[in-house]
């Protein structure tokens, strides 16, 4: 038994473990390798005043801006002013921030929605350094076991062993090289699992983003919210193979221009902040020219500046850019939009506390309202080290108080057998990701989101039915999870008859100001 389990191995759940007594028990589980997550790939940096010249006034209205009425101001004040102390700490880690030539002061760089630089970053693969650092942290710590390849299926909670109250004592979990399903109980669980960009057909993420804790928590009885801000990375590398090839904010935030394939530059016409208006007016912007002129992309170009310049500042985006043919000191680059990031989540509060006693959550998959209608950019990982760090404030008070572990049955197996049909699995995959792009993308309508609804209810009840008769895989726990995601973001726009942030409905294609402030909360018990 441990006294945390966290599930997941990002920014958040690093930084919570870290931040945990040395005697406390942790399990961090990890899906894949432990580096292999959304973190990892994040490029542009993470936000926090840090230049005289900025104020938290200032960083707190950005955030408020782009997030289109709905965030919280509370947990935008409070994350905002504990910016400097996250960088700080993440600098005393270890984290090899790229600096100004004299080696002592944070080089900083500005993003799309940002009045200031304040974005600190190492190079342009500053998720790579974070979580190499924190992974090189985790591994000197002797109360800390790391489990690769591990896929949690479900929390056990005394509600689903009909015992009193609805706590969480820990989980069932894939060990998807011995292929056996353990129990892992713990007195603390935290979902740290990221988010959920993976049940659309083009995404920035990785192949685990399959909104895993998000899914359970609603198995479980948490409250889920505003799934409907789903926000897409208006610059992807268009490529048939380049997988997963983000090309950072920051190309536009040090002077890249977007532009139609005769040159013309277009975003003038949509935004006086031009390439640097928040992510889901750019992301719109692009999608509307690409079906206007019936092209597969558009183009972002930095080849006027200087060729030392673009390979100092974004050296990785340099090499891959190369790898697939394209030069970006000496030609535009073609980019479409992609799923990024999920705005909502599971709810919960400035503790990282969801509705069940003893499971919290933090980072992609919780909702705590900082990101409102529309993430900022590098507000993301700010977020996990905050949320990590409030969270272990709250389980450390907690570690001293007893309690009772009841029995909990081992997984049972008997009745189910290995299926020799996984082509049904593929197939469904395959299909929520792309009527999921078709229908409920960044233009979204009623009839589309209805026609969405009705196939998500058949197929949920198609992966049931193979989810109770054949051995538990990896890839089916992430279908079964995908699709309850899929389900979730569906209803959660259905109940917003407005375009607000990164919801935009072509039947009502202005905000409500009745709705401002107002949250689309799912409950498991109505739904």
């Amino acid at each position: 038994m441990y006294d945390v389990l966290i599930i997941g191995s990002g920014a958040a759940g690093l930084s919570l473990a870290l931040s945990l007594p040395h005697s406390c028990k942790i399990a961090i589980l990890s899906k894949n390798i432990v580096t292999e997550g959304s973190t990892f790939y994040a490029q542009g940096g993470i936000s926090a005043v840090l230049d005289k010249s900025d104020t938290k006034k200032s960083h707190i209205k950005d955030t408020l801006d782009a997030g289109a009425g709905l965030c919280k101001e509370d947990i935008v004040r409070f994350t905002v002013s504990k910016g400097k102390a996250s960088i700080k700490w993440l600098q005393d880690a270890g984290v090899p921030f790229t600096y100004h030539d004299n080696n002592q002061k944070l080089h900083l760089t500005r993003e799309g929605g940002h009045s200031h630089r304040r974005v600190a970053h190492a190079d342009d693969a500053s998720g790579e350094a974070i979580e190499t650092t924190l992974v090189r942290q985790i591994k000197k710590r002797d109360n800390i076991s790391l489990f690769e390849h591990h896929i949690a299926i479900d929390f056990v909670t005394t509600r689903k062993l009909r015992l009193k109250g609805n706590r969480c004592v820990g989980a069932y979990v894939l060990d998807k090289k011995a292929k056996k399903v353990k129990l892992i109980k713990a007195k603390f669980t935290v979902i740290a699992t990221g988010g959920a960009s993976k049940v659309y057909l083009y995404t920035s993420n990785p192949d685990g983003s399959s909104g895993d804790g998000i899914a359970m928590a609603w198995r479980a009885g948490c409250r889920i919210g505003n799934m409907e801000f789903m926000q897409f990375h208006p610059t992807c590398l268009y490529h048939p193979h380049a997988k997963s090839s983000l090309i950072s904010e920051a190309v536009r935030g040090e002077g890249g221009r977007l532009l139609l394939p005769d040159g013309t530059r277009f975003m003038k016409n949509f935004d006086p902040r031009k390439e640097l208006a928040p992510r889901d007016i750019v992301a719109r912007a692009i999608d509307h020219e690409m079906k206007r002129l019936g092209i597969d992309n558009v183009f972002l170009d930095i080849s006027h500046k200087p060729a030392d310049f673009i390979k100092k500042h974004f050296p990785n985006i340099y090499k891959n850019c190369m790898k697939f043919g394209y030069d970006m000191t000496k030609e535009p680059i073609p980019v479409v939009p992609a799923a990024h990031y999920t705005c909502g989540g599971v709810m919960v509060n400035k503790q990282g506390q969801t509705d069940i006693k003893n499971l919290y959550c933090i980072g992609e998959a919780s909702f705590t309202g900082l990101h409102g209608a529309n993430r900022m950019a590098s507000n993301s990982l700010l977020e996990c080290i905050v949320f990590g760090h409030a969270t272990s404030k709250s389980i450390s008070k907690k570690l001293g108080k007893k309690y009772s572990m009841p029995d909990i049955p081992s997984w049972d197996e008997s009745r189910v057998t290995d299926s020799d049909e996984r082509v049904v699995i593929n197939h469904n995959w395959d299909e929520i990701r792309r009527f999921m792009w078709d229908y409920v993308g960044i233009v979204r309508t009623t009839k589309r989101l209805q026609r969405a609804q009705h196939r998500i209810q058949t197929l949920l009840q198609e992966i049931d039915d193979y989810y109770s008769n054949f051995r538990i895989t990896s890839d089916l726990i992430e279908l079964r999870n995908l699709s309850i995601v899929a389900q979730l973001i569906i209803e959660s726009a259905l109940l917003r008859p407005e375009s607000r942030g990164l919801h935009y409905t072509l039947d009502y294609p202005k905000p409500d100001p009745k709705l401002e402030s107002v949250d689309t909360i799912l409950d498991p018990i109505t739904l």
